[in-house]
Formats: C-alpha cells, structure tokens, sequence
C-alpha cells in the first residue's frame, strides 16, 4: 500500500535505527523510492518504536516517497492500518483486535494510523523528577510536569495537554513544509530557470555584439581602404600633371639650347663668309639678336595635411553600446495563492487549458482558401497598409499620406495626413494605441487616447519607413534608411533604443530599403526590402537566418506579417500573388492568386481568429479570407 509522508517518517527512522553507522552513510546515497541501492545490514538489537518516531523529521522524506509500514508488534509484518496512542504503537487489523480485547488495553484509544497522535519526547521534570513533563502553561507559554501546575506560581493559570500541543504543531508544521514542497521551492527552481535561460540570451546577445562590431570594423577598415586608394589616384594625378608641365618646360629648353647652337654657327659664317650673300646677311644687325631665354615656371607642389582624429572619432565609426537608462523589472514571481491553484487546477480550468494549448496543434492549412467578408476604407483610393484595432477598428493607409481609422461598417472614426506612402508606417500597440512614422520629421509618433498627435522618437539621421508593435513583449521595431543603406532598429516600449541590426556576419549590409516590417512567433524579425527584392529574416539577436527572394521571377515584395503557426506571408505586387513561407523561409505555396480574384496585393494581416486580411492598389476594400483550418 502507498504511504503518507507521516507513514515514511515511521518507517524511515525504523530503517535508520536497526542499520549500522557505515549503513547509514551509504544510505544517504541512494533514492528514497523504498528501493535501497546497496544491501543493507540491520543490527541486532532493535529499538521501540516508541524512541523510534521522532528519530526523523518529515522533511527528511520526500513527498513522492513510497514506504511499506509494518505492524509495531514483535514478531508481526503485517501491514500496519491503525495506531494505539497510548502505547504510540502501530498496529494490523489482527493486533488492534487482540489489543482490545486484553484487559489491560481495552481502554486505549486505537485509531487509525493518519488520525494518531504524535508522541512526545519523555523527559522528566527537574523540580518533581518522577513526574514527565506533560503539560503547557497557556499564560507562561512554558511546559511543566502535573505537579508543577498546583504549585503557587501557576495557580489559576490554564494548562493545555502538551501531547496535543505536539500535534497541532505537528500539523502546522507539515501544512508549511507542503508549502515549502508545492510552491517556494518550485518557484525557486523556475526562477533558476529563467535566470540559467538569461545567462544563455545574454551570451547570445553579447556574441552578436561582438560579431555586430567586428562587421562594423572590417565595413570601416574596407572603407578606409577605398578612400586610400581615391586619394593614392589623386596623387598620382597630380604628379602626372606636375611632371607633363615640367617635361614641356625641359623640352622648351632643350630648344632653345638647339637655337643657340644655330645661332652660333651662323655667326661663325660671317666672321669669315665665303660668298656675298653671307656677308650681306651679317650686315643686317636685326639677324644678330639672340632671343632671350625663355621663362619657365616653378611647379607649386602639394602638401599632405595629416588627418585630425582621435581614439573617439574612431570609436564613434564603429557604433556604440549602451545599456538602457531604465529600471530592472522585477522577476515575476506568482502569488502563493494563484501557484496553488495553478498547482491543483479544477477539471474546466485543465479542459480550457488543453483547448488553448490545443488550437495551434489543430490548425492547419486549408485545402482551398475562402473568400469570408470584404470591408470598405472610405476617403483612401488604395490599402497600402493595414493595422487592426481592438474592439473592432482598423487603420488603412494609402501612397497619399492618407491615414483612416474606420469601423468594420465602414464608419471614418479618425483621418490624418501623414508623410508615408508605399511603406508599412502605422502599428497598433499591446495597450491598443497606435504609432506611426514621419519620415520627413525622421520621428516616430504616437496617438493618445484623447486623439492628440505626440512626438514619441527622434531617428536622428535615419528616416523611419516601417514599424512594427511586438506581440511577444511590446518592443518597437522600426526599419530605417538612409544614403542608401538601411538598418532595423529595436526600442523598448518607452521608446529607448536598445538595438541596432544593420550588417551580418561578414560585414555585408543586410537591408537597402525596409518598407514592411513584422515579428515571428520565435521573435525572428522578418523585413520584406524593396531595395534588396527579398523577405530578409534575422533572429531576435540580430543574426541573419536567411533571405527568400521569390520563385524566379521579378519579386515585387510589399506587405509582410505571420500567422500563429509561423507562416511567413508577404505580398508580390508584379505578380499579383501572396507567397507563403514557413518559419525557415522554405516555400510553401502561392496562397492567393489571380484566380482567387487578388491584383495588385500591397499589405497582409492575421486577426484573432486567424483569418487574412489583404490590402490592394487601386481599391479602397479589404478582403478577408480562411486559409487555416
């Protein structure tokens, strides 16, 4: 039969007492599942079970241990059932008969063996040494023998019978210790868990900050290697167009030098001419004039000017780390009255639970996709970008900056002019407001309760395209360009940067131009980039997973979101269709096509009962289709 943890202790502290010392030790290895794992030598002598019961504390035992409790009467291994409190003896339904009926105990109170009381430790009183300490003085709070209660100190003073003292204690002390069993240490090794799963998100996140900065420093290192070499080509220049000047000058010279040379032969020929035309030649003075030697120039050369920079400058080439000026949550630790229900759940919570748990297992693909409702935007002529509202809103938006809040009848609640157009700019947050980027302002705003426009983020240089609210923590997630070049951003929900994803392992830019951005169920970033014509996926870290570019054709990406089983959809405007990817990027299927009566798909969304929503250009409807089942 199974046992209490009360029956463990008995039958616990029997075992330690008839094993010897080494036994014990040896003991102190092995599993408590009533199986030892060394063979065991008792002793000889045996001890009652009376000096046997408190050997233990219950603590001792653990709560899945199992123990076979045997009859405390010599020469008996029956199944112990009931307890004599009085002889603090147990005892089988034989034994408990032949008790009662001996003259000696019929009187005992015999119960069952869960219902007994706990026996005392016997001591004997200092002041009356025949007489046991048995008692409790209420007022005194301090134990004392019978005789001690009639003395004068404690007259008129309430006594309570100490044994049942023990035992109410007893039992609180059991009630903390399941306490201690069912929640404080559970809840300790859960937060363990979580504290072993942040060292491992830390190493992880520190590694891709490493691997970020080493990128950062070889893209720095290529560039300074390119500009080295622009300037080396301008030197070279230079020299060359120094040189030419100074070769033409050597080369007038040389002529002039060749001149002289004439000059003097021909003079020479009238110092002593030979006919009448020589000497009519030197007569005339103007053929004797030596022209005078031609001016040249000295080249201006350049002078290097040494670069002023300094450990800092560098240091703000390569990016930053910073650590956010916010305080630490606290750990959530559920309250003891929430764990213990947790712990024993009722029969609807578990059948609730089993059903929540089991809406992604039962989901699947649809064998066709249905088309189930369509809504119309009004005032937007095309639906570039769709973000759902709770209780039953959508905001559209369209590539004139228009931004339109309606109800599912169709109804203008809010309309703003914004400076997006063909970007997934607008998000609604986990508190059900919404944000939305101004790139011309490069800030992110948000929209109050009260409808009041506020400024939320600066981006600095960076203009924000995209922007996405994560359903997994509430981070902001923004795709940015700028000079060509974009980056994702993430920020916590008070709009503090905490990271910067903008390169992969080799120092290759992963993003050109992040017009849609979403968040996978495993926190992977999924970015659909118009500029590098690809769905670009990196994981919560920062590290690129990989990049699906179409099946072939031109890909003309735009809307991107995913569903509760991780598809990954995004819209192919060039060929009217909706690819649909799992959580790896593999293809799965073209999802809707013409023939489902999509042209021009522009944005993608998943609602709560896992229906797609589809945006298109050139139509102010939203249509809504079943493709999970």
């Amino acid at each position: 039969m199974e046992l209490t943890i009360e029956e463990g202790l008995y039958i616990r502290a029997v075992n330690f007492a008839n094993y010897s010392e080494a036994d014990r030790d040896r003991e102190a290895f092995n599993s408590l599942d009533g199986t030892p794992k060394t063979e065991l030598t008792p002793k000889t002598e045996s001890l009652a079970p009376s000096c046997i019961a408190m050997a233990l504390s219950e603590s001792q035992i653990p709560p899945d241990a199992q123990h076979y409790l045997v009859c405390g009467t010599e020469d008996c291994e029956k199944n112990c059932q009931f307890y004599c409190n009085d002889c603090h003896q147990p005892m089988c339904a034989q034994c408990r008969d032949e008790h009662q009926k001996d003259k000696k105990t019929k009187n005992h109170e015999v119960v069952p063996y869960k219902q007994r009381k706990r026996q005392l430790p016997l001591q004997k009183c200092k002041i009356h040494p025949t007489k046991d300490i048995d008692l409790l003085c209420e007022e005194c709070q301090i134990p004392l023998c019978s005789k001690c209660a009639t003395t004068k100190e404690h007259r008129g003073h309430v006594f309570t019978d100490l044994e049942m003292v023990f035992t109410d204690k007893y039992s609180s002390c059991n009630v903390e210790i399941t306490k201690i069993r069912s929640y404080f240490e559970p809840t300790s090794q859960d937060l363990k868990k979580e504290i072993a799963r942040d060292v491992t998100e830390i190493k992880k996140i520190m590694e891709g900050i490493r691997t970020s900065m080493k990128a950062e420093a070889e893209a720095v290192k290529k560039l300074v290697d390119t500009v080295t070499s622009d300037k080396i080509t301008q030197v070279d220049k230079i020299e060359q167009s120094l040189l030419e000047t100074i070769n033409s000058q050597n080369q007038e010279i040389d002529d002039y030098i060749n001149y002289l040379n004439d000059q003097i032969k021909t003079i020479y020929g009238c110092l002593s001419p030979s006919n009448i035309e020589q000497l009519t030649f030197a007569l005339k003075s103007e053929n004797l004039i030596i022209r005078p030697i031609p001016e040249t120039l000295k080249p201006v050369l350049p002078v290097f000017t040494a670069g002023q920079y300094s450990k800092e400058d560098v240091a703000k080439l390569l990016g930053r780390i910073t650590v956010p000026n916010i305080k630490p949550e606290n750990r959530k630790i559920e309250p003891m009255e929430t764990a213990s229900i947790q712990l024993k759940p009722t029969g609807k919570q578990r059948k609730q639970d089993r059903e929540k748990s089991d809406v992604k297992q039962t989901l699947s693909l649809s064998s066709s996709v249905t088309k189930v409702r369509e809504y119309t935007v009004p005032v937007v002529d095309s639906v570039y970008h769709i973000s759902l509202g709770k209780s039953g809103t959508l905001w559209v938006s369209d590539g004139d900056g228009n931004l339109v809040q309606t109800d599912l009848q169709g109804n203008q609640l809010q309309k703003i002019q914004t400076s997006g157009e063909s970007e997934g700019y607008h998000t609604v947050t986990q508190d059900g407001g919404l944000i939305y980027t101004d790139q011309n302002n490069k800030v992110i705003n948000r929209i109050t309760p009260d409808n009041t426009i506020t400024r939320f983020i600066k981006t600095g240089d960076w203009e924000p395209l995209s922007i996405h609210s994560s359903h997994i923590n509430g981070d902001i997630l923004v795709g940015m360009e700028t000079d060509e070049e974009g980056k994702v951003t993430r920020y916590n929900k008070t709009g503090t940067e905490i990271q910067n994803i903008q390169r992969d392992n080799k120092g290759q830019a992963l993003y050109d131009y992040p017009h849609y951005i979403t968040e996978n169920i495993n926190g992977d970033v999924c970015v659909s980039d118009y500029g590098k014509h690809a769905v670009v996926v990196v994981d919560k870290s920062g590290q690129h997973r990989f990049s699906y570019t179409g099946q072939g054709s031109e890909f003309g990406l735009y809307g991107i979101c995913t569903d509760v089983l991780g598809h990954i959809l995004v819209c192919d405007y060039d060929n009217d269709t909706v690819h649909l990817l799992d959580q790896d990027g593999q293809f799965l299927s073209l999802l809707l096509t013409k023939q489902q009566g999509v042209e021009d798909p522009y944005s993608v969304c998943v609602d709560d009962e896992n229906n797609l929503w589809v945006g298109q250009d050139n139509t102010n409807t939203v249509t809504v289709y079943k493709y999970l089942q």
